[in-house]
């Protein structure tokens, strides 16, 4: 009789679990799903890159930095709007665009600031990249150098405010700016920065562009040094400048090898405008899918609901595979999309290919950007750092390596 009521207690508690883990994923699938329909945005970033590719071709190696401007854009956004979030949350800013505190002034500081960091770092690496590696000729090279100073300089004018905007809106009505802001603006960003991107390439191929951006930059780059000499003992924008140095080396490394794999892409891509109007959207839903098991890790291991190893990642099954679902619906959804804004019209033998290598980048992607979003948050964790100021940075940066890589791999087996 005991041993029956054993078995039967052992059998009501795995039900219990596999119904909760059943939950779980449903609902990491609805929201998720909701969430990654924001990127839906990206099509329209990839609509203006294909609609100016034209430049490219004269310029063919522009294309590589693109994405080193969109992941860094995205790095600096994504600390941007987690600091506003958290400190409207703290009370330390107030929602109010005008007459508001300090720490709202220092943080605004220290966006320009590291924005000029982070344009100078990224656009001398590829500089350097560009003509030991690839043999680009000086001139080209200081174009590049000059294409990445100018987008980011102008990105910054444009995507802050409305970072702030939303960050604002979203506090007055009520609603959470940690789950509002990151998603929205990582789409609203990618639009913003590729239209800046563009036009910056386009000045920069006129007879008179080179001296109207190089005034710019120096602008640009003078007015970040005036606020560090006239800020410098400010011990939260040292502090925060400091610290975002680590996670600009690592980020600038990483984003100048997937400028490097999009340069190997280009040459498989000719005549395959989708993979244009795609691509954007494509690194907005691998960020995305890394975000929210990164996030998922990082406040369970905050309430202590998970162990801080990496045997624990069976605990976020549940919302990974919701996650994969989501993804993997949304990527079928955007082949008719994509195929229709790059040609006006849908063939069905190019939508089911197109179909088929989508799911074969998700299938990809998807499980090593939430294996590694997982195990950064563990590993910062285990040292005693705030996992929060590494995993987005890190993992988006490393979503859109990823994400190029694995397109490199799915477009060669493709056409093979």
């Amino acid at each position: 009789m005991m041993i029956s009521n054993v078995n039967a207690s052992s059998s009501s508690g795995s039900y219990l679990e596999l119904t909760s883990r059943k939950s779980r994923f449903i609902s990491a699938l609805k929201q998720s799903f909701l969430a990654l329909s924001l990127d839906l945005g990206g099509l329209l970033a990839g609509s203006i890159l294909l609609l100016f590719s034209n430049v490219f071709s004269v310029a063919p190696w522009f294309i590589m930095i693109y994405p080193s401007i969109i992941s860094m854009r995205g790095v600096i956004g994504g600390f941007f709007s987690g600091r506003l979030s958290t400190a409207l949350h703290l009370g330390t800013i107030r929602p109010s665009l005008l007459n508001n505190t300090r720490d709202f002034k220092i943080l605004i500081f220290s966006v320009i600031i590291l924005t000029v960091l982070s344009s100078i770092t990224t656009g001398l690496l590829a500089f350097l990249i560009n003509i030991s590696l690839w043999r680009t000729s000086i001139i080209d090279s200081l174009g590049i150098f000059s294409a990445v100073i100018t987008t980011m300089g102008l990105s910054l004018i444009f995507v802050s405010p409305v970072t702030i905007g939303i960050s604002i809106m979203s506090f007055k009505y009520g609603l959470d700016p940690d789950i509002i802001v990151y998603p929205v603006m990582s789409t609203i960003g990618d639009i913003l920065t590729t239209l800046c991107f563009v036009f910056s390439i386009n000045l920069l191929i006129n007879p008179i562009g080179p001296l109207l951006t190089g005034i710019f930059d120096l602008a640009y780059i003078l007015i970040a040094a005036f606020l560090v000499v006239r800020h410098r003992r400010s011990r939260e924008l040292s502090r925060t400048i400091r610290e975002f140095l680590l996670t600009l080396m690592i980020v600038t490394l990483i984003v100048n090898l997937t400028g490097g794999l999009l340069r190997g892409i280009s040459g498989l891509i000719k005549g395959r405008s989708e993979i244009y109007v795609l691509y954007p959207a494509l690194m907005d839903m691998v960020g995305d899918i890394g975000s929210i098991i990164g996030s998922i890790t990082t406040t369970r291991l905050a309430l202590g609901t998970i162990d801080s190893s990496l045997r624990s990642i069976q605990e976020s099954l549940p919302e990974m595979g919701g996650a994969l679902l989501s993804s993997t619906i949304w990527f079928m959804l955007f082949s008719p999309l994509a195929l229709y804004l790059a040609y006006g019209g849908i063939i069905l033998n190019d939508l089911f290919t197109l179909m088929l290598m989508l799911m074969s980048l998700n299938i990809l992607a998807a499980p090593v950007i939430s294996t590694l979003s997982y195990s950064l948050a563990v590993f910062t964790f285990q040292r005693g750092l705030d996992p929060d100021n590494f995993v987005i940075p890190c993992e988006s940066t490393l979503s859109d390596s990823i994400t190029t890589a694995c397109l490199l791999i799915v477009i060669t087996l493709f056409t093979w």
